[in-house]
C-alpha cells in the first residue's frame, strides 16, 4: 500500500506547526501510541489545540459529548 501524504494532509487537522509527521497516518498514529497519547486527528479542534492528546482528556471529551445527545 502506498502512502497519499498530499491527500492525507488536506484531512489532517494537527495545528503543530514542525511536525514531520503530518500527511504519514501511520508514523503519526504509531508516535502518538508510543506516548500514550491519540493523534490530533482523535479530537475537535479546540482540544487539539491545546496539545493535550492524553487518552484521559480524550475519555472527558466522549463523556461530555455523549451528554448532549
Amino acid at each position: 500500500m502506498e502512502c497519499n501524504i498530499q491527500a492525507n494532509k488536506t484531512k489532517c487537522n494537527c495545528t503543530y506547526e514542525p511536525c514531520s509527521r503530518k500527511g504519514k497516518c501511520c508514523e503519526c498514529i504509531s508516535y502518538h501510541l508510543d506516548m500514550d497519547e491519540l493523534p490530533a486527528c482523535a479530537f475537535p479542534p479546540e482540544i487539539e489545540r491545546t496539545y493535550d492528546r492524553s487518552f484521559k482528556k480524550f475519555a472527558e471529551w466522549v463523556n461530555k459529548s455523549s451528554g448532549k445527545r
